[in-house]
């Protein structure tokens, strides 16, 4: 039954793209073209036996250093036969649909199985919490990777398991398979859980005395963990951080994201009780919504932490919270969608390798399965009582009822918005680009992609990245003079690109020089086009205006997309 329930609430949450296959997120498009490519290059790694850890059917000629990126390989590699069979659009729907399942599911486990044994029904609120609280629900807008943390529990539970006396080995290598796994679903999830798993182990060491017997064979299957995790995940980390397409943190503006302090106690535009209209500003857009427990649940989750203070375990969560609280509110403390001018603590980490990498709200996506765990204890620790004191049993019963009614009913999550998808054209998916890019040569879309644009990728998922295109949208370094490759979304800008990207923002046309004419030629040879095209877009005529002035060339209309056939031009 607590399975039957986790699956109702993932397809509840993801119900209107089952039911409208044409439908795609409404507020995170771009995100979900992205991983439907990833989708393909995962198909294309087992079925072409093609690179894992970079890619050249994006941002041709060069290559996307695809570790440095959400390359989901733990997923696409053996979700490759959804994807051949039904398409990167259902392989994508399904993995963001199965992962929250499976996420609740693996809490469920752990809980019912391994912290509160034969606490089921505590268990089975906790989970479902942990799976399908507001943040979760919110990264449900394209963000598969980061709901999927089924992986998470596991760890924990493998964790645990390495106190057992005569099994270090075995438990250290089952600790490491798990740790790997994660590594190529999502670093940031696994660095939040090493962290945790610190903090929460420190707090039992010190508060269960007895647990320190233990220390021996514990110690020696991490060791054994992290030297098998270390020497399978060395090349491929290698590759992130050194090389081709490796970058130096990320962007200054991507760094800003923060946690605003209002936002702890707002509700999500996903839950029940909220709207985009009172969600809007405290977070920077609807797929970091990471706080938003609304006021009922932080009081409650504060009593309970007062409630259960003797618990070490309780504690050792609390400070856990309240730490990566402080760390998700940036170099600057926000409140209710203004800078504070006080500085936070990220602000002394933010340069450090590894943590310049992160999104700092996502610290507060680490509170919920906090929450999660502290709501489990809590609901465990009142059955007891109930069952303690029979005669008052009712009014125990009604009591946690109500509180957890006003607490949770509130961020009970609410379907995913959605829109209709232009679909393909069909000079994609007929093949009819084939001719144009003999000899090694790439597509050209306009407008090219990019972080507000990124159509092409799901056309090129669609030709099973046999249509290699220009540009994309990615994290790269920024390799301009003076920018120390720090990370840009896409390539950096091109005169051409730049020139796109202003009909794109605008609809209006720039002057067209004779320089812009030759930077154009120039940018085209770069990119090895063989064709330009240009399918369903709102400013469409301006686009096609703007590429007709700087080539010379007069398009024809096929397929669903205006063609320019560029190759007089680039040899």
């Amino acid at each position: 039954m607590a399975v039957a329930s986790f699956a109702a609430l993932g397809f509840w949450v993801t119900g209107r793209m089952w039911l409208n296959p044409r439908d795609g997120i409404r507020d995170n498009p771009t995100d979900m073209a992205q991983f439907e490519w990833m989708m393909a290059h995962g198909a294309r790694v087992v079925t072409e036996f093609a690179y894992p850890f970079s890619s050249d059917r994006m941002n041709a000629p060069e290559s996307v250093n695809l570790m440095a990126n959400t390359s989901v390989l733990s997923v696409s590699l053996p979700m490759t036969p959804i994807t051949l069979l039904f398409g990167t659009r259902a392989a994508f729907l399904l993995f963001l649909t199965l992962g929250m399942i499976a996420t609740a599911t693996a809490w469920y486990f752990l809980l019912s199985r391994v912290v509160l044994p034969d606490a089921r029904g505590p268990a089975w609120l906790g989970a479902t919490f942990c799976a399908y609280a507001p943040a979760m629900v919110s990264h449900a807008n394209a963000h598969p990777n980061i709901v999927s943390q089924y992986v998470v529990p596991l760890i924990i539970w493998r964790t645990l398991r390495l106190a057992e006396p005569g099994r270090w080995l075995r438990n250290g290598l089952l600790l490491a398979l798990m740790i790997i796994w994660q590594a190529f679903l999502n670093l940031e999830i696994l660095l939040m859980t090493a962290i945790g798993l610190g903090v929460v182990i420190v707090a039992m060491a010190l508060g269960r005395p007895e647990l320190r017997a233990r220390i021996r064979p514990f110690v020696s299957g991490l060791g054994v963990a992290a030297v098998v995790s270390v020497a399978l995940l060395a090349y491929p980390l290698y590759v992130q951080f050194f090389g081709p397409g490796a970058y130096h943190g990320l962007p200054w503006l991507i760094r800003g994201y923060s946690t605003d302090l209002a936002s702890f106690v707002a509700y999500s535009r996903e839950s029940l009780a909220g709207d985009a209209r009172s969600a809007t500003g405290l977070a920077k857009n609807p797929t970091e919504e990471n706080a938003f427990f609304g006021w009922p649940l932080v009081i409650l989750v504060a009593a309970l932490v007062w409630w259960l203070r003797r618990n070490a375990v309780v504690i050792g969560l609390a400070v856990l919270g309240l730490l990566f609280a402080v760390l998700s509110l940036g170099r600057e403390i926000r409140f209710d969608r203004r800078g504070t001018g006080v500085p936070g603590p990220w602000a002394l980490l933010e340069d450090l390798p590894v943590l310049h990498s992160v999104v700092p709200t996502r610290w507060a996506l680490a509170i919920t399965p906090i929450i999660g765990l502290l709501l489990a204890y809590g609901a465990a620790t009142v059955r007891d009582l109930a069952s303690r004191y029979p005669d008052r049993r009712s009014q125990i019963r009604f009591a946690t009822v109500t509180g957890l009614a006003m607490a949770l009913v509130p961020v009970l999550p609410t379907p995913l918005p959605t829109k209709r998808l232009e679909p393909t054209p069909e000079f994609v998916t007929s093949g009819a680009w084939r001719p144009y890019l003999a000899g090694g040569r790439s597509v050209v879309t306009l407008p090219l992609p990019d972080t507000e644009y990124a159509e092409p990728l799901r056309w090129s998922a669609h030709t099973r990245q046999e249509m290699p295109i220009a540009r994309g949208y990615f994290l790269g370094p920024d390799t301009r003079p003076g920018r120390d490759r720090v990370a840009l979304f896409s390539a950096p800008p091109r005169p051409t690109s730049t020139f796109f990207g202003t009909i794109r923002r605008t609809g209006e046309v720039p002057p067209v020089t004779e320089q812009a004419r030759r930077e154009a030629v120039q940018d085209l040879r770069y990119w090895r086009a063989g064709v330009v095209i240009l399918g369903p877009h709102e400013h469409a005529d301006a686009l096609r205006t703007g590429m007709t002035e700087l080539t010379g060339i007069e398009p024809g209309y096929a397929g669903g997309v205006w063609i320019w056939d560029v190759r007089p031009l680039t040899g």
